[in-house]
């Protein structure tokens, strides 16, 4: 499969819902240097001069991964327009992975993980051309990063900005948090190929159909928290409070798709440390500007608290290994590490 996933280009469709005809067109020049969007100077014959910028198609993804993931019929993003925003997708089959509770024991769990490493893996081939950089491809994110290592130390400090404004309630200060984060930052110059990430594939957004012993993957859903980076951030979603390198069935899977299975380096693990510790560290933050109240915010933290504290201090050992300053350490409030996988609420998205 190619990794380029080919798309017809939008602007006809654009010029058209403008009421701009061939006859009205007196040149078309593509432009250089976006990142994200395609960016276009039309010249009228009647002068007036434009400048129109299209995203890659919605359905990119959805060639990817195949069926298992909805394709994009209509979408308006203008909460100004007629219509207001709105997005119209293809509906998938199933029922949440976490509802059906599928088993060993009839064989389900196993192939069904399996299924879903090939389904990543081949929407891990989606990936942009080489100038189209890193990070959220949506505002108010802003442009694209030119590197994997910026992208993600500004999405990072982006969430600790957050803590500190409101003040979110983690196991260390957010100056040790930064400082460890940054001490590890240069195992992120090893990705240097911008990969469609989905980053919110908990059992919620899984979709499973079909009877017992006979079940498939009906439906990989609510993308909306996608960016371009590092495939390894997906992981962390798919074993949300557990170990991927203990998931031999969706790591097959991945292998078939991905054409070799992965390699869990020490960097690689230090990778995967960062991305955990993102997530959790959003977990976190987020209860306070969504005001979920004090019960769901206490059991927030003390499902999510350990996972964090777990995360910082794989970094941490990292850190040590290749005598690289590390934040000192310090006492935290929390209970014991609880074994789940899923987390109240759903997986915590983008900042």
């Amino acid at each position: 499969m190619s990794d380029q996933a080919p798309a017809a280009p939008p602007l006809p469709r654009v010029l058209d819902a403008l009421g701009v005809g061939e006859r009205d067109i007196a040149s078309i020049v593509p432009l250089t240097g976006g990142t994200y969007n395609a960016v276009t100077r039309v010249t009228l014959a009647d002068g007036r001069d434009w400048v129109v910028k299209t995203p890659p198609p919605h359905t990119a993804a959805a060639r990817a991964g195949g069926p298992a993931i909805p394709r994009v019929v209509r979408s308006e993003a203008d909460p100004a327009a007629p219509t207001g925003a709105y997005l119209v997708m293809t509906a998938r089959p199933g029922r949440p992975w976490h509802e059906v509770s599928p088993t060993a024991d009839d064989g389900d769990e196993p192939r069904l993980r399996t299924e879903l490493g090939r389904i990543i893996g081949q929407l891990h081939g989606v990936t942009g051309a080489a100038a189209s950089g890193f990070g959220y491809p949506a505002e108010p994110f802003g442009p694209l990063a030119p590197t994997w290592r910026s992208a993600f130390t500004a999405m990072t400090e982006a969430v600790l900005a957050d803590a500190e404004t409101y003040r979110a309630r983690l196991p260390y200060p957010v100056g040790d948090i930064r400082t460890v984060l940054a001490g590890a930052a240069p195992v992120l110059d090893e990705v240097t190929r911008p990969a469609l990430v989905h980053f919110d594939l908990w059992p919620g957004n899984l979709l499973v159909t079909g009877e017992p012993g006979a079940r498939t993957i009906g439906g990989v859903i609510d993308g909306e928290r996608m960016f371009w980076g590092d495939p390894v951030a997906d992981f962390v979603s798919l074993a949300l409070f557990g170990d991927i390198e203990r998931d031999r069935d969706f790591l097959a899977g991945y292998a078939e798709a991905r054409g070799g299975r992965v390699e869990f380096t020490d960097a690689l693990r230090t990778r995967y440390a960062l991305y955990r510790s993102y997530l959790y560290l959003i977990m976190l933050v987020e209860t306070v500007p969504r005001a979920v109240g004090a019960e769901a915010a206490d059991r927030t933290w003390e499902l999510v608290a350990p996972h964090l504290v777990d995360a910082l201090e794989s970094i941490r050992n990292h850190l040590s290994a290749g005598a690289h300053p590390a934040a000192p350490r310090r006492g935290w409030q929390g209970g014991p590490s609880p074994d789940s996988r899923t987390p109240p609420g759903g997986c915590a998205g983008r900042r």
